[in-house]
This record gives structure tokens, sequence and C-alpha cells, in this order.
């Protein structure tokens, strides 16, 4: 069943890339839940005023400034495209923009931005370096892009966006409908349901990192790709309609990946966040 933290997105959100920003939301306010005090302090000393102290209210910003003339750079680094129906992805092959430029994909990005955080924590002087309350809403968002599936999707589909299919009635395609549709369709119908979080016990399996890293989004890129595989891609060719079997069936792996972003976005800024030095003990 949905995530209880999922209820509490305003049914009337406007749909915008990514999630969509129900999803993103739901993937901060699970997040804010894991936090720990020192990371809870760091993220209030960075976040802009216009959050009042709620990261959830900011994890859309990068979908929204992405079109901005000043932040056209950022369009590439929502997603990865990886080759067609391969169903695997390799950093070295794969993270480029459409341009061929390296590291500029949503794993590029979160290591990017994880650095950044990392190294102003742990020394003052790297504050001046870097835009830090940027580098906290864009890595948020992007360990929510990371575990969608269709943003590790392949080249030749676009991630499914070139992929039109119906959405019950509704004229779509498919990467929309992971981005936002099933999302909607839960909340319709199942907001008044007696929901409870059901992967509690599997927390600590998703938090960890091979080899002590702060982050490891290669882990969730390849997670993302074989499920888009096992899930998205199959039975969705194009001008086909998608109704309440293939709802029914994906809808556990969105409620999962959403909660599995979440856990684990709060699992990089307690690494990041610690009472040692820098930001959590400014």
């Amino acid at each position: 069943m949905l995530l209880l933290l999922l209820l509490l997105v305003p049914l009337a959100l406007p749909t915008v890339q990514g999630w969509g920003k129900d999803g993103h939301y739901a993937v901060c306010k699970i997040a804010e839940e894991f936090l720990s005090e020192d990371a809870l302090f760091a993220v209030n000393q960075l976040l802009p005023d216009s959050a009042q102290g709620d990261l959830a209210s900011v994890c859309s910003w990068p979908d929204e400034i992405r079109y901005n003339y000043h932040y056209r750079w950022s369009s590439a680094l929502h997603y990865i495209d990886t080759p067609d129906f391969k169903c695997n992805y390799q950093y070295c092959r794969d993270c480029h923009d459409s341009y061929g430029h390296k590291d500029r994909c949503v794993t590029g990005a979160i290591h990017n931005y994880t650095m950044q955080l990392r190294l102003a924590n742990a020394d003052a002087s790297s504050e001046l370096k870097y835009n830090l309350t940027e580098a906290l809403m864009f890595l948020s968002h992007f360990v929510g892009d990371v575990h969608q599936p269709l943003h590790v999707g392949f080249t030749g589909d676009l991630g499914g966006n070139t992929i039109t299919v119906r959405w019950y009635r509704r004229k779509t395609n498919l990467h929309h409908v992971w981005d936002n549709m099933i999302i909607e369709s839960a909340l319709k119908k199942f907001y008044d349901s007696d929901l409870s979080d059901i992967w509690l016990n599997d927390t600590s399996s998703w938090e960890h990192c091979a080899h002590n890293y702060t982050a490891c989004p290669d882990r969730y890129a390849s997670e993302s790709i074989s499920l888009a595989c096992k899930f998205a891609y199959k039975n969705a060719t194009p001008g086909s309609t998608l109704e309440d079997e293939y709802f029914l069936s994906r809808l556990p792996i969105v409620e999962k990946r959403l909660a599995q972003g979440g856990v684990r976005l709060a699992a990089i800024l307690n690494r990041i966040f610690t009472a040692k030095t820098g930001i959590a003990q400014a």
C-alpha cells in the first residue's frame, strides 16, 4: 500500500518533470524523518528562507528552474540514457550529455553535489567556492530522480518519452505515467485507505554504501534500469492502453522506489553532516 507520507501531498498539485512534484515531495518528506540531529540542523542552516525549515517544499526546485536561461545547463543532470535493450548501466559508458560531455548525468550530478557539501562541511573555506543551498536542493532532487526507473531508460525512446500510450482514457507517454500518473491515480484511489509502512525492516540495507562511500548512485541507477526493463517497458508498447492490470502491478514498484529514495537521501545527508566540523556545528 501507498506510503502514508505520500498522503500528505495535496491532490491538485501541478505536474512537472522528474517524479512530479508530489513524488519529489514524498521522497524528501521521508528523508526528513530519517535525518540525524546534526544533519537536520545543517539542512535547516542551508535551506532558503522561503522553505521555512521544510526540505520537501523545495525538492522540486530543480524542475522549476531547468528551462530558465541561467539553469539550462542543468537539464541533462536529471537522467541517464542507456543503450537500447541492454538493461544495464555503466557510468563510464552512459554518464554523458547529448554532446558527449562526460559526467553530465544524474549519477554524475549526485557525486558532484555530494562532494560540494562534504568538502564545505569539512573545511569552512570551501563554503566560498559553492552555492551550498543550491547544492542541497539539487542533491535532494537528483537522488529522487535516479530512483525513477525511466530516468535510467533507453536512449532510443528518451526514457519512455517517445512511447505514446493511454493511461486509462488519457493520452500521454510512458515516462509521464511513471513520473506522475501512477502516483496521481494511487492518491485518488487509496486516499482514505488505512495505510502503513511495510519496508521498515529493509531500511538499513537500503542505506548501506559499499566501501564506506558517502553516496552510491551507480547502485541506484543499476536498480532503476533493471526495473525499467522488468516493469516499466513491459507490456507498454506504443499505442497501448494501460489500465488496472498495469497500474496495480506497478504501484508497489513506485512506492518502494519513493521510499528507497527518501531513506537513501537521508543516509547521504547523515554521512555528509556529522557533528565533527563545519555546517553541522555552525
